[in-house]
């Protein structure tokens, strides 16, 4: 017996609008991006910002600092 696939409403609701956005922006993800920045600069609110410790770098490249300079952990000596 095959079972029909249920739709969620709420799912429905989330792709149709992300189809919207996108649709807006011409499928543009930058534009998008710039758009949603703009629009929280513009609310006032806090917006929470990471602390970089991880942050790859345009090339890929991650930032964190050489790990072989590191001293092991207590239990590994």
């Amino acid at each position: 017996m095959i079972q029909e696939q249920k739709t969620d409403p709420v799912i429905e609701e989330i792709h149709k609008v992300r189809r919207e956005i996108s649709d807006r922006f011409g499928g543009d993800v930058r534009a998008i991006a710039a758009d949603a920045n703009a629009r929280m600069a513009a609310s006032g609110c806090p917006v929470w910002k990471s602390s970089d410790n991880n942050a790859i770098d345009r090339s890929g490249e991650s930032r964190r600092p050489d790990v072989e300079n590191l001293s092991s952990p207590p239990g590994d000596r």
